[in-house]
């Protein structure tokens, strides 16, 4: 059964919440999904990129009051 970490990266910069997003993937399971909260609009677009990338899936995005919620799955 996939479950779901969240990683609380309010108040950091770009690249800090990637950044947290690539080393929590190394820990977790496959089908597994990690929840960034960030209040840097860049976490928005720079994490879907790097997803893409390397082949992860973007789960959603979804703007709170002040941050931002970034879910991704681990794909392989």
């Amino acid at each position: 059964m996939s479950k779901r970490t969240t990683i609380d990266a309010k108040g950091a910069f770009c690249p800090g919440p990637l950044m947290e997003l690539i080393a929590a993937l190394k820990l977790v399971e496959v089908g597994d999904e990690i929840e960034v909260l960030s209040t840097d609009k860049g976490t928005v677009t720079d994490t879907p990129e790097w997803v893409n990338k390397v082949g992860h899936e973007m789960v959603e995005t979804v703007e709170h009051d002040g941050y931002w919620s970034v879910v991704v799955r681990k794909a392989k």
